[in-house]
């Protein structure tokens, strides 16, 4: 208690005042006549709302907004968007009450955190365009995939705390997944970006080779889950169900599935070994799956998947 009381005193820093006022109890701070102004500034702190800027507001983008708003962890009058498609810009922010900023120069301006949710190719020219309003204090957070951290600490000024994520379309509906690396974060930022990401389903803290990892598998795995989904429709077709139907169906088995392996923590073998009667049709169906290189061709994708992150990233850096 001195020491707080030495350092109100010392007429120190707002700063050091704010970092050292968690420790001090509130009746403590009121004895205290000379450092009453605390109080103030205690409320002011507690109500101050969170700058959080989102460049590119195409689907992934628009999905991520929405859960953070769905679940209530930013407010819409707290989130600045910015697009060079007007029309989607606009679309979008009358959607969620969010307000759009005709530059992304104005959008970036004393902001807390900025998140990037534009295309790995036009990352470098989208980070000159805000640089010079970007406060050096704001964390940013990019989606774009293969766009390593190195690549990013080449653009932003020293000791500016990086966040990568890799998302997953699922994000659309409250059930992604989002590998989430964190280079030069307190752990206040940590704690309120993993909160964000949480909105949009499973979130996976990692090191950066292993979001990249994830990203091959949450982050194209959708595309192989709709092929497989789209094929067991067809199938269901041929067989006389009708389109709409099939889709269901086929859609709903997988969902179901993956919630089954989620739900009980089993083995995925031992699920598939439960549906496969002696002598049934199921064992008869994996057969023919095994026979045509099914699960080669599911790791086959993976791992070209994970060949072209390498490649985009220059090498693996």
């Amino acid at each position: 208690m001195e020491c707080f009381r030495c350092a109100c005193h010392a007429n120190e820093t707002f700063t050091s005042v704010m970092d050292g006022l968690h420790r001090v109890k509130l009746n403590d701070i009121i004895s205290l006549n000379e450092c009453a102004f605390i109080l103030v500034i205690l409320s002011h702190k507690e109500d101050r709302k969170v700058v959080f800027a989102v460049i590119g507001t195409g689907n992934m983008g628009q999905a991520l907004v929405s859960g953070f708003l769905r679940k209530g962890v930013l407010k819409p009058e707290e989130i600045r968007l910015y697009d060079i498609e007007t029309a989607k810009l606009n679309a979008f922010a009358k959607k969620t009450g969010c307000k759009a900023f005709p530059s992304i120069a104005e959008t970036v301006d004393k902001v807390d955190y900025v998140l990037l949710a534009v295309k790995p190719q036009v990352f470098e020219a989208t980070f000159e365009s805000m640089k010079n309003k970007l406060p050096s204090t704001a964390v940013v957070i990019s989606i774009a995939a293969s766009v390593t951290i190195s690549r990013i600490m080449r653009l932003v000024r020293k000791d500016t705390p990086i966040v990568r994520v890799m998302p997953n379309t699922p994000a659309m509906v409250g059930s992604g997944v989002s590998a989430v690396c964190f280079n030069g974060t307190n752990d206040q930022e940590q704690e309120f970006v993993l909160s964000l990401f949480k909105t949009c389903g499973l979130v996976v803290p990692c090191d950066e080779s292993t979001l990249d990892a994830i990203g091959c598998v949450s982050g194209t795995g959708p595309a192989y889950v709709m092929l497989f989904i789209e094929s067991l429709a067809d199938a269901a077709v041929k067989l006389g169900i009708p389109r709409k139907v099939a889709y269901e169906i086929s859609a709903m088995t997988v969902m179901g599935s993956g919630k089954l392996v989620i739900e009980t923590g089993q083995n995925p073998a031992f699920l598939k070994d439960q549906v496969c009667s002696p002598g049934g049709t199921t064992i008869e169906g994996v057969l023919a799956l095994e026979k045509n290189g099914f699960r080669y061709a599911v790791e086959s994708a993976v791992l070209a998947a994970d060949a072209k992150t390498k490649l985009l990233a220059g090498g693996g850096e």
